[in-house]
């Protein structure tokens, strides 16, 4: 731990990771392969979940992946400052909210969003066998049953970029989405309705307010 929050990490405190400016100069694009929300496989290789991390811990080693300078509130009152470093589980993150971006729904997506940080808070705390993070677990089981396919990502200096996303069970339709036609798939004239009615409240406003 560090005495002053305003003082340089120095780069021996590191030791999982490189420095990304010591990176390599070209980028490595790889790909993660999901099974209901859990990663199987790197590049097309299938792997056990510790093989997996540990294989994307190297990759992040390599690339200077996954450095955190976080001050953190501990559960006793304190604030304290850490150096991180989370290689594999960065890329991970990252590969995961991708494929969950075309495979959640939206409310589905925005629930979850809210339950992690009390998901986070109460393992963060030491309350793993508590029945409320039981509870939790089951409403996330339940959000990654469709969550599979594959997230392609590029690994540079740093940084984790998702560059593509695909699955058998994507709720993304370009012909909904399109600019162009879109051959029927969604009218155009239903937007005036939701429109004014979503305004409702607010025209209702204004005319109080006038």
């Amino acid at each position: 731990m560090l005495e002053d929050p305003w003082e340089t990490v120095p780069d021996y405190v590191y030791s999982r990771t490189n420095h990304p400016e010591d990176a390599p100069d070209e980028p490595q694009i790889i790909t993660i392969d999901f099974a209901r929300g859990d990663a199987i496989a790197v590049d097309g290789q299938a792997m056990s979940p510790a093989t997996l991390l540990a294989h994307l811990n190297n990759l992040g080693r390599t690339h200077g992946i996954g450095r955190l300078d976080l001050v953190e509130n501990r559960f006793v009152g304190m604030k304290s400052r850490g150096m991180y470093e989370t290689p594999g589980g960065t890329i991970l993150h990252a590969a995961h909210r991708g494929i969950e971006q075309i495979t959640l729904d939206r409310g589905a997506a925005h629930l979850k969003d809210e339950l992690m940080p009390r998901y986070a808070e109460l393992v963060y705390n030491g309350f793993w066998f508590a029945p409320e993070r039981e509870m939790l677990q089951a409403a996330i089981d339940h959000s990654q049953a469709h969550v599979e396919g594959t997230v392609r990502l590029k690994l540079y200096k740093g940084g984790v970029y998702v560059i593509g996303r695909r699955s058998p069970k994507s709720l993304y339709s370009m012909r909904h989405v399109t600019f162009e036609d879109d051959a029927g798939a969604y009218d155009q004239k239903d937007a005036a309705g939701f429109i004014k009615l979503n305004a409702l409240r607010l025209r209702l406003l204004g005319r109080r307010d006038a």
